[in-house]
């Protein structure tokens, strides 16, 4: 009989430790700015649907039967779990919170629409995939009665975080395998998540530390693509970015207008 540890290691522990990041740093990113009891329901929710991507792989996947099996029982036990936890977060907060969750669920639809033919490595599903989880905080704006202006900052501050990094580390990785570097899209994109910063601050909507921490990560995305040498290792520039969220959760967080 398999042991439960072993079932939720094997069949449901997502591999990729930079996706924990991405996922989670949102959610974090919420609770600190607009806790609500709403939100916690909703958090619920969206770690059982983070925990659905390797089952639901391995059942679309996998040529071994009793594995597909099991990982078909994780779908189902994920989808339950999170299915009343959602339930919970409506009951609570009624549905008008819903409009912000459409994008996040597009995009969140578009990634798994690459994950299950084996191609979430693939650029466009991994950007989606992280503005599927970055968008959040709109909704968990939303959830603790925070107007539209202020939930859309909210999601698009995070975004400027979540986007920007796929994008520079997907090219700083591709550059120290293959030599060829193209530095254009990912700086244009931390560019842009200054910009939009710059303008969300001048309307006293997001604190201007968000705007310094942008141009930080402008800053890295330019040393890491542009001045590559040394180039740095896979592991390295998780422990970098990993760092970086934190610190710009933290720090955004607390000087987040109240």
């Amino acid at each position: 009989m398999t042991r439960a540890p072993g079932f939720f290691r094997d069949l449901v522990l997502p591999k990729e430790h930079g996706s924990w990041s991405l996922a989670l740093e949102p959610l974090a990113f919420g609770l600190l700015i607009a806790p609500s009891v709403p939100w916690m329901l909703f958090g619920f929710a969206v770690v059982a649907g983070f925990f659905l991507r390797r089952p639901l792989g391995i059942a679309a996947r996998d040529h071994r039967a009793e594995r597909r099996a099991a990982a078909r029982l994780a779908v189902v036990a994920g989808v339950g779990i999170g299915g009343v936890f959602l339930a919970a977060t409506l009951l609570a907060a009624g549905v008008g919170w819903l409009k912000w969750l459409l994008p996040s669920a597009l995009c969140g639809g578009l990634f798994l629409s690459f994950d299950l033919r084996n191609a979430g490595r693939a650029e466009t599903a991994e950007v989606a995939g992280a503005a599927a989880f970055a968008f959040l905080p709109a909704a968990i704006a939303s959830l603790a009665g925070w107007g539209n202006r202020e939930a859309l900052a909210l999601g698009l501050v995070m975004l400027g975080r979540a986007v920007p990094t796929v994008l520079s580390v997907r090219a700083a990785l591709r550059g120290t395998k293959s030599g060829e570097h193209r530095p254009g899209l990912a700086v244009a994109a931390a560019a842009v998540a200054c910009l939009i910063g710059i303008a969300l601050a001048r309307q006293s909507i997001a604190p201007w530390s968000a705007v310094g921490l942008l141009a930080l990560l402008t800053a890295r995305a330019i040393a890491l693509l542009v001045f590559p040498r040394p180039a740095l290792r896979a592991r390295t520039i998780g422990m970098l970015e990993a760092a970086l969220g934190v610190v710009f959760v933290l720090v955004t967080a607390l000087a987040w207008p109240a």
